[in-house]
């Protein structure tokens, strides 16, 4: 099949979706809120994948609601997961392969969350080492940071990075899908980007890119940092004399 076609509304390579679907399929995953596992819409595989790509080419293409599960947490309360159908983490990963190596150049050499060849340990080595180094750590997290992310100002940063607009188009739609609670009922969203999307790490760290790394840089050059998503740990020198 040829790549591309000249006649739709966006150039997206019917390559990518290919790839994207195998990236699915490897880090495998629930059903969303069709029901469909990713063995099911491989019975119809060819005709699964031409429909999504034709549709994202045309501009046409409208992500359905996320399907909400909740996941106790060890210290008590629950945290909040999204769970797209298996066409639209597909959908989402075709952004996130395009997305990602535009923004991964500017991001923070600490910032350690859901990057190539990168891992939670990556940080916790880098901190273990540079605490040798230094007096002061401080552990801190973002509450609700996924929760609570400005539509607004994501979006103003993907523009920043890409002027491909079916990008823009997309993640907008993403991150105003609405969450279906277990009982059927939609939520609607006017901020945040569902922990479990296959877009959302990528948004993240692009909003972080901005919202803390450089903050952090410009105001307090001389404290070190490692991060992961909104997990961090700022470290200096000693500031009092013992």
């Amino acid at each position: 099949m040829n790549q591309t076609s000249g006649s739709k509304s966006y150039q997206i390579s019917k390559h990518l979706v290919f790839e994207a679907y195998l990236r699915v399929k490897a880090n495998k995953g629930a059903a969303g809120v069709d029901g469909v596992s990713i063995e099911q819409f491989e019975v119809d595989l060819r005709g699964n994948l031409y429909k999504l790509w034709n549709r994202m080419s045309w501009g046409c293409y409208f992500p359905p609601p996320v399907r909400m599960v909740e996941i106790d947490k060890p210290g008590g309360g629950s945290r909040i997961l999204g769970v797209p159908t298996v066409a639209d983490r597909i959908a989402q990963t075709v952004v996130a392969m395009v997305l990602e190596p535009l923004v991964e150049p500017v991001f923070h050499p600490d910032s350690y969350g859901y990057r190539p060849r990168r891992s939670a340990l990556d940080a916790v080595e880098a901190c273990r080492e540079r605490c040798w180094s230094t007096d002061w750590v401080i552990d801190l997290d973002i509450q609700g940071f996924f929760d609570n992310l400005d539509h607004d100002l994501v979006l103003k940063a993907v523009r920043y990075h890409t002027d491909q607009r079916w990008i823009w188009l997309y993640v907008e739609r993403w991150l105003k899908a609405p969450i279906q609670r277990p009982d059927g009922s939609l939520l609607a969203r006017d901020r945040g980007s569902p922990q479990g999307s296959a877009v959302s790490p990528v948004l993240s760290n692009v909003f972080m890119r901005y919202a803390l790394d450089a903050w952090m840089a410009r105001e307090y050059p001389g404290i070190g940092f490692e991060r992961y998503c909104d997990d961090g740990a700022p470290r200096t020198q000693r500031e009092v004399s013992m």
